[in-house]
């Protein structure tokens, strides 16, 4: 029973996003110690609230961009895969991170609704515009690989998310200045909160699929199944697995029953190629199987 390993060449490494991490990071850390200076003096939560989300952009930054290094480490000793799942191990981690402190502004938010404190609301617009253009030319740095990584979607989506949340935070500003009611603060607070958490679940729920090794977006498990069924020569398709091994690769390994044997090298070179164009797969194994085989696991939960 033959088996083959194969991958796409290597020499297609993913772009690397260091000058933009590190930019990204030095500008928002500098925000942070602005807002948080700003909101303190003036008894804006809005602005406080802001400061702490933004704080945690800083750190998943450094997360992300910490896995973002190690994946790009292949080879290591016991670590056969090299330190690729960090960068999935970042997502999550972040993600959880950003959950529990938008409920702890949120919870302090409902207090200021009791208790509203005054504000200096030209104070607020000013620090805010700050803020929409430091986040609006910090995610245009990440915008060209939101769509293969996601590390890099969640540092896009959340200088981005930014962005339109310093303009909500203009806008309440405004408007504590036109009406004089305090309660636009803390109501601003929880509407940024909303917004980040819905995009914090988003982000929670890709990570956990990917950890638990799901088949990820965009792969038809189905189709798949079904391109390798048809194949010549095969009969049958058993012990099929795709997963992430990291946010920019996926890996496949199936076995394949073919009675009259493989058909070569060019066969399974054919595979690996049609496998990466067709669905993305990047590392695939193959088993060759005459026939006369036992299942090592249930069919359905091997085969979709």
């Amino acid at each position: 029973m033959p088996i083959s390993h194969q991958h796409h060449g290597h020499s297609h490494e993913p772009p690397s996003y260091n000058r933009a991490f590190a930019i990204a990071t030095a500008l928002n850390l500098g925000f942070v110690c602005l807002e948080a200076l700003f909101g303190f003096f003036n008894n804006s939560l809005a602005l406080i609230a802001d400061a702490g989300h933004n704080l945690s952009d800083v750190l998943g930054l450094l997360l992300a961009w910490g896995a973002a290094w190690l994946s790009r480490r292949r080879f290591i000793h016991r670590y056969t895969y090299g330190l690729r799942r960090s960068s999935i191990l970042a997502a999550l981690a972040n993600a959880c991170f950003l959950l529990l402190a938008m409920g702890a502004i949120a919870l302090e938010a409902f207090k200021r609704l009791y208790n509203p404190v005054p504000i200096a609301g030209n104070v607020v617009i000013g620090v805010a515009l700050v803020g929409i253009a430091i986040n609006t030319g910090t995610a245009l740095m990440f915008v060209s690989g939101r769509k293969r990584d996601l590390n890099i979607k969640a540092a896009f989506l959340h200088m981005a998310s930014d962005a339109l949340v310093s303009f909500g935070v203009v806008l309440g500003g405004l408007a504590i200045m036109t009406t004089g009611w305090l309660w636009f603060d803390p109501v601003i607070t929880l509407i940024i909160a909303i917004v980040i958490t819905v995009g914090t679940w988003n982000l929670l729920r890709d990570s956990i699929d990917l950890a638990l090794d799901a088949v990820p977006k965009g792969i038809d498990l189905l189709a798949v199944r079904t391109y390798l069924r048809e194949l010549p020569g095969v009969v049958e398709v058993h012990d099929l697995h795709i997963w992430a091994i990291s946010t920019t690769e996926v890996a496949l390994t199936a076995h394949l029953v073919m009675p009259t044997g493989s058909l070569g090298d060019a066969f399974l070179t054919r595979i690996r190629m049609e496998l990466h164009e067709n669905f993305g797969i990047e590392h695939t194994t193959i088993q060759i199987e005459k026939g006369g085989f036992l299942l090592s696991c249930n069919q359905e939960s091997c085969c979709g």
